[in-house]
C-alpha cells in the first residue's frame, strides 16, 4: 500500500540499504532481481528528491528573497554574504557558519562541488531566521 510518495516495496529497499545491505542481498531476500532492486531505489530517490524540492518551495512562500549564491563562488565565502544580506533586512540568520554551509550543502548536494558553487543557488530567510534555497 502506498502512503504518502513511497510504496511500501520503495521503503523496505530504502530500509535494508540504511542497513549497509548491497542491491543483490537485497533482490535475494526480497526475491527479485538486482536490476529490480536498482529500479526500487532509483524511483524511491527519485520522489524523496521531488518531495524535498517541493518542501523547499512551500517554505519560500513565507520568506524573502535573500540573495544568489552565483555559480564559481567559493562556499566558505557564502555565510559572509548570507549574514551580510540578513542584516541588511534587519534579520539575524538562526546558524552559525559551520551548520549554515552543511545545511547548504546538505539540502543541495548536486549544486556544490568541493567548495565551489555549481550552479546558483537562490537564499530565502523567513522572520525566525530559517533559510530556504531555490
Amino acid at each position: 500500500m502506498k502512503q504518502g510518495l513511497l510504496t511500501d516495496r520503495q521503503k523496505e529497499v530504502l530500509r535494508y540499504r540504511k542497513k549497509g545491505l548491497t542491491q543483490q542481498q537485497i533482490a535475494e531476500i526480497i526475491h527479485t532481481s538486482k536490476a529490480n532492486v536498482c529500479t526500487i531505489e532509483k524511483a524511491a530517490i527519485e520522489n524523496i528528491s521531488r518531495a524535498r524540492e517541493t518542501l523547499e518551495f512551500l517554505y519560500t512562500l513565507d520568506a524573502i528573497h535573500l540573495c544568489t549564491l552565483k555559480s564559481g563562488l567559493d562556499l566558505l565565502k557564502a555565510p559572509e554574504l548570507i549574514y551580510a544580506e540578513a542584516e541588511k533586512q534587519g534579520l539575524k540568520v538562526k546558524y552559525d557558519t559551520i551548520s549554515l554551509i552543511n545545511r547548504l550543502r546538505d539540502a543541495n548536494p548536486e549544486r556544490f562541488s568541493g567548495r565551489q558553487v555549481r550552479e546558483d543557488v537562490e537564499i530565502y530567510i523567513n522572520k525566525d531566521g530559517d533559510l530556504y534555497f531555490g
